[in-house]
């Protein structure tokens, strides 16, 4: 699409030394400044003077804590990075003329099991909020599944494990993910940010889930070796059944209500899922605040109920039926989820 500029921002120098690296001859060819800035979406001085200095125009908001069993262990750094990050983000878009922000979120954040499913499910609700009173910026939502090779992505692992001659480690067989390729994410990314309109939840088409069993035989056979088991006793990689991790859900969803309409770009959806009046987000990000500056483990996804559909629900790990009444509007929702 070639743009004059593409501004890379990212706490981590290896990372964005290492994007910079992959990037640099890229972007030179095509004639694109790319310019690298260290530091945290957290810090509202620094980008504030980042949006302005550079003139950003769009917004692709992937600064997130992600890792699952990591963030369940380091709950206060995940909500001050993945949530109250998201509001100094929005913010500062808005008070700098930016003229779109996409927040880039999982479906981990549909009746989340875990700290990084309800951080991103927080997330969302704040972009919501600042679509709703903007002033001019857009900011909407893309929710979308596993994407193939990405950092911490199962895939690279198990091919990892596989040339080091197995196991292979698989949290529960019968579990299934949602997956799409690299590609396939970034365009619908890149299209999400021209359709948006102001608070969408944009959700894409991934297919039917994958079973996690099936996708490491999978790795396997495409390795041209044979997956070790009671059919096979020589084959030559074994598969270990290790069980699920502290806040993982045997099965995802893409929707809260369920319910989908189809957009003028194909393969992407939007959700018609519910939101917050700004009365409850601003008691939502006062829990999140008293819980960064000083709670830490599992009582957060507890304190953060109120605001979330089904977090911390007992029954995490088994099908359930969600029914709640909304104690502002009287509807009452139901939705079928697995875990």
């Amino acid at each position: 699409m070639r743009p004059p500029r593409i501004v890379l921002f990212d706490i981590s120098e290896a990372a964005l030394h290492a994007r910079m690296m992959t990037l640099g001859d890229l972007a030179g060819r095509a004639g694109i400044e790319l310019v690298a800035v260290l530091g945290s979406v957290a810090d509202h001085a620094q980008v504030q003077r980042a949006l302005l200095r550079h003139g950003v125009q769009i917004i692709f908001h992937a600064a997130a804590y992600k890792h699952v069993h990591l963030v369940e262990g380091n709950a206060r750094a995940a909500l001050a990075n993945n949530v109250l990050g998201t509001r100094v983000l929005a913010g500062a878009a808005e008070g700098c003329g930016v003229n779109r922000l996409i927040l880039v979120s999982s479906d981990k954040a549909v009746f989340p099991a875990n700290v990084m499913g309800a951080s991103k499910r927080l997330s969302e609700l704040i972009i919501q909020d600042f679509a709703s009173r903007s002033g001019g910026t857009v900011h909407a939502i893309a929710r979308f599944g596993n994407v193939l090779g990405s950092s911490g992505s199962v895939l690279p692992i198990f091919r990892r494990q596989v040339r080091r001659g197995g196991p292979l480690t698989v949290t529960d067989p019968d579990a299934t993910r949602y997956f799409m390729r690299m590609r396939d994410a970034v365009t619908r990314l890149l299209s999400v940010g021209h359709i948006a309109r102001g608070g969408e939840i944009f959700v894409f088409d991934m297919g039917p889930p994958v079973r996690i069993g099936d996708l490491a035989r999978r790795v396997i056979t495409d390795a041209g070796l044979r997956a070790r088991d009671s059919l096979t006793p020589d084959g030559e990689i074994a598969i270990r059944v290790i069980g699920l991790r502290p806040g993982e859900k045997r099965h995802e969803s893409l929707t809260v209500s369920g319910r989908m309409r189809p957009t003028a770009c194909a393969g992407i959806f939007t959700a018609d899922d519910p939101r917050l009046c700004e009365f409850d987000l601003a008691a939502m990000l006062r829990a999140v605040r008293r819980l960064v500056e000083g709670t830490d483990g599992e009582e957060v996804l507890t304190a953060l109920r109120p605001w979330i559909e089904g977090a911390a629900d007992d029954t995490t790990y088994g099908s359930r039926l969600i029914t709640r009444a909304d104690a502002r509007t009287g509807v009452r929702t139901e939705a079928m989820t697995e875990g």
